[in-house]
């Protein structure tokens, strides 16, 4: 087995909820429309720091899809999967895209992007 190099990204990203891995940034989100068994689904045109699984035919909401699990990179639990292809013309929009699942990832802020936003008196409106 060789070596693991873990991409780490800059900006608003989506992290592995159990080792906190960096798996997507905001800027590659599709949708939020997805939904999955456990829950709430976000698609992604790309993410990073995941293997791919073996590919199956898999019967969905949508209609049947040919697709992949996905798997963190750094701790191998399953976020989300990857469509592979989809069999009805009007899901091609989906293919070659992942699909994180809600719970199994965190919404990370980049901290140096911080911005405060409350209130305070100038230097003018003190004198």
């Amino acid at each position: 087995m060789g070596r693991i190099f873990v991409v780490d990204l800059e900006g608003r990203i989506y992290k592995c909820k159990f080792c906190q891995t960096h798996l997507a940034l905001a800027d590659d989100l599709v949708s939020r429309g997805f939904h999955c068994r456990r829950g709430k689904a976000y698609l992604f045109n790309k993410v990073v720091n995941v293997t791919v699984g073996p590919q199956e035919e898999r019967a969905m909401l949508s209609g049947m899809h040919t697709v992949a699990d996905i798997f963190c990179c750094c701790c191998g639990q399953i976020v989300g999967w990857k469509y592979e292809a989809a069999h009805e013309e009007s899901q091609k929009y989906k293919e070659k895209k992942f699909v994180l699942e809600r719970g199994r990832i965190v919404d990370g802020v980049d901290t140096e992007f911080y911005i405060d936003t409350r209130p305070t008196i100038s230097d003018t409106e003190d004198a």
